[in-house]
C-alpha cells in the first residue's frame, strides 16, 4: 500500500498553481538562435525561469551547453532522470483563452504548454520539492531535465550528453499512460512530382498553416480563375484521425469543381484517392501493422508549389517491427506519374524491455494509484526517450484523452493535473528506494 501524498498536494497546490503561471506565460516556441539561446529567447526565458523556481526549492542547478538545464537532488555521479521541454508549438488561431496564460475554467486548465509539457514537467519538479520537505528516505541521486527544443527534433539532447552522463534510467510525462516501452519509427517524405510551366500556369501558391506537427485545417488556392478553400479540423499530426485534413479536402474541391485538367487532374485525384480518409497507408500500398504496434499511420501535412513541381509534405509512423527501407520500397510503387521520392528526416524506432524492474516500478504505481491496468504499451508519438538514454514515456495522458496537444484551447483537468503529481510522486521515489 503507498503512502497517499493527496494531503500535501492539496495543500501545496496554490502555491504549484502560481509558479507554473510563470512558466506558462512565456512563450516559448522556437526562435532564431542567439548567443546563450541556441534556440531562441523564448524557450531560454523559459529555462532561467524554471531554474530560479527550482532554486527557490531548494535545488541544485545548472545550464548544460545553453540546451538543457537540471534541478538534481543529491550528490551522486550516477542519477535517476526525470526529463520534459519547456519549449512549445507556435500556439495557431481560434483561441477562446489566452494561449500564453495559465488560465482556469470549470475544473479545467488551458493555455499551450499546459498538456505539452509545461504542466506535467513542472508537477514532476514541485512534486519532488514536497518529497524533499517530507524528509522521505531516499538513497539516490535525481535530476529534473527541462529541454528546450523537444518539438523541432530534440537537437538539445545531443548538446546535453556531450557534456553530462545519461540517467542509469527514468522517464519523460510526455507521451501517455501506462508505461511505454516502445515508440514506432517515423520517417518523413516529399513526393515531388514535376508538372510543366503551362500546366502550373493556373495555380497559385497554396495558402495555409502547414507544418509537421498537425494536421493543417485552412487551406487555400487559385486554380484557373477560380478560388477554391478548404476547412478542416486540426489534430496532432501523431491522431490524424481525429482532424480533417486540409490537403485531401481541397483535393476533392478541385476534382468536384472540375476545373483542372491534364496531368494536374490526375494529380489531385490521386492524392484524393490516396490520402483521404486513409490514415493507415491504405491508399499507398504501406498498410503494415503489427501486436505491439497497431497499424501504420501516415499524415500529409504540407502541399506547396514550386516552380516545376508539386511538393507533398508526408510523416510516417510505422510499426515497431518494419523497417523504414520497407515503407519506402512499397510507397515508391504507389506515387503518381512523374514524381520523386525524396527523405527528409528518420528517426528509428526504439523499444526498452518491458520486463524491467525499473519500468515495473512505474507499472505498479500506476495501477495502485489509478485502479487500471499497467500493462506497458507502444506509441505513435516520438518522444525524449528516442534521444536519451534509458528513458521511457510515462504519462501524463490517461486512456482515452487524445488529440489535446498542439490544437487551440489546449488543456488539461485540474483533477488530472494533481493525479499526475501523486503518480510522478510516487514513481519518483520508487525509483529513489
Amino acid at each position: 500500500m503507498l503512502t497517499s501524498f493527496k494531503q500535501i498536494i492539496e495543500e501545496n497546490k496554490a502555491q504549484f498553481y502560481e509558479d507554473l503561471a510563470q512558466v506558462m506565460q512565456i512563450r516559448s516556441v522556437k526562435g532564431q538562435p542567439t548567443e546563450q539561446a541556441p534556440f531562441g529567447e523564448g524557450p531560454r526565458a523559459a529555462l532561467v525561469k524554471v531554474l530560479e523556481l527550482s532554486e527557490s526549492y531548494g535545488f541544485e542547478t545548472k545550464i548544460v551547453n545553453d540546451a538543457v538545464g537540471y534541478a538534481q537532488w543529491g550528490q551522486d555521479e550516477e542519477y535517476i532522470g526525470v526529463i520534459g521541454h519547456l519549449d512549445v508549438v507556435s500556439e495557431g488561431d481560434g483561441w477562446k483563452f489566452p494561449p500564453f496564460s495559465l488560465s482556469q475554467d470549470d475544473g479545467r486548465f488551458y493555455g499551450r504548454g499546459i498538456l505539452d509539457n509545461k504542466g506535467p514537467i513542472m508537477a514532476c519538479l514541485f512534486g519532488l520539492k514536497l518529497l524533499k520537505e517530507l524528509n522521505v528516505p531516499v538513497n539516490k541521486t535525481i535530476r529534473i531535465l527541462f529541454g528546450t527544443d523537444e518539438e523541432s527534433g530534440s537537437a538539445d539532447i545531443p548538446l546535453y550528453l556531450s557534456e553530462e552522463k545519461p540517467p542509469q534510467f527514468g522517464f519523460t510525462p510526455d507521451c501517455k499512460y501506462p508505461v511505454v516501452y516502445g515508440e514506432r519509427g517515423v520517417v518523413g517524405y516529399e513526393i515531388v512530382t514535376g508538372f510543366s510551366s503551362a500546366e502550373l500556369a493556373g495555380l497559385s501558391e497554396f495558402i495555409g498553416d502547414q507544418a509537421r506537427d498537425h494536421v493543417p485545417d485552412k487551406l487555400e488556392v487559385q486554380l484557373n480563375g477560380q478560388k477554391l478553400e478548404a476547412i478542416g479540423k486540426r489534430a496532432p499530426s501523431n491522431a490524424p484521425e481525429l482532424g480533417k485534413n486540409a490537403i485531401t479536402l481541397l483535393a476533392e474541391k478541385v476534382n468536384r469543381a472540375g476545373v483542372a485538367t491534364g496531368s494536374l487532374a490526375s494529380y489531385f485525384e490521386w492524392l484524393e484517392n490516396s490520402l483521404s480518409e486513409k490514415h493507415y497507408g491504405e491508399g499507398l500500398g504501406i498498410d503494415f501493422e503489427d501486436a505491439d504496434s497497431g497499424k501504420l499511420i501516415v499524415t500529409p501535412y504540407a502541399l506547396n508549389k514550386k516552380e516545376h513541381s508539386l511538393v507533398l509534405s508526408l510523416t510516417v509512423r510505422y510499426p515497431v517491427s518494419v523497417t523504414e527501407e520497407q515503407v519506402t520500397k512499397e510507397l515508391e510503387g504507389h506515387l503518381p506519374t512523374d514524381s520523386e521520392l525524396l527523405i527528409t528526416r528518420r528517426m528509428k524506432g526504439t523499444t526498452f524491455p518491458k520486463n524491467d524492474s525499473n519500468v515495473q516500478k512505474l507499472a505498479v504505481v500506476y495501477e495502485c494509484l489509478t485502479k487500471m491496468d499497467g500493462t506497458p504499451v507502444t506509441t505513435t508519438g516520438a518522444t525524449y526517450a528516442r534521444f536519451l538514454p534509458n528513458i521511457v514515456a510515462f504519462g501524463p495522458s490517461f486512456p482515452g484523452q487524445k488529440g489535446i496537444a498542439h490544437n487551440k484551447d489546449e488543456y488539461m483537468d485540474e483533477k488530472d493535473l494533481l493525479l499526475n503529481m501523486e503518480i510522478y510522486m510516487q514513481a519518483m521515489l520508487a525509483l529513489l528506494q
